[in-house]
C-alpha cells in the first residue's frame, strides 16, 4: 500500500520560508517522478514542481519559479519542497504526488493527504 505523508506546513508571515517534507512508503521512491501540488481556497488544484525519478530534472509552474526548489533523496525515500520569499497567494494545501504524463499535462498516480501552509500579509 502505498503511503505518502507530507509534514513542514505551517503559518509563516510573507517573505518568509518554510520546508516540506515527503516520507513515501509502499514504493522505492527512485522509480517515479514526485511533486507537488497545491489547491488554494476556493480554487482548482494546480501543479507547482516536479522532479524526476533521479532528481536530474525539475520543472515548475511559473509562478514559483527562482522561489521554489524541489529535491529529493531516494536513500531516504523523501522529497522536499523548500519555499522561500512565500506570498500570501502562495496559501494552499499542498500535497505530495507520485507524477505522470508530460510538461504541461502533468497528473498525480497517488497522492498524499496534504499539509496546509498559510502566509500572513
Amino acid at each position: 500500500q502505498v503511503q505518502l505523508v507530507e509534514s513542514g506546513g505551517g503559518l509563516v508571515q510573507a517573505g518568509g520560508s518554510l520546508r516540506l517534507s515527503c516520507t513515501a512508503s509502499g514504493l522505492t521512491l527512485s522509480s517515479y517522478n514526485m511533486g507537488w501540488f497545491r489547491q488554494a481556497p476556493g480554487k482548482e488544484r494546480e501543479f507547482v514542481a516536479r522532479s524526476r525519478w533521479d532528481g536530474g530534472s525539475t520543472d515548475y509552474t511559473d509562478s514559483v519559479k527562482r522561489r521554489f526548489v524541489i529535491s529529493r533523496d531516494n536513500a531516504k525515500n523523501t522529497v522536499y519542497l523548500q519555499m522561500n520569499s512565500l506570498k500570501p497567494e502562495d496559501t494552499a494545501v499542498y500535497y505530495c504526488v507520485v507524477v505522470t504524463g508530460q510538461s504541461p499535462k502533468y497528473e498525480g498516480l497517488y497522492w498524499g493527504k496534504g499539509t496546509l501552509v498559510t502566509v500572513s500579509s
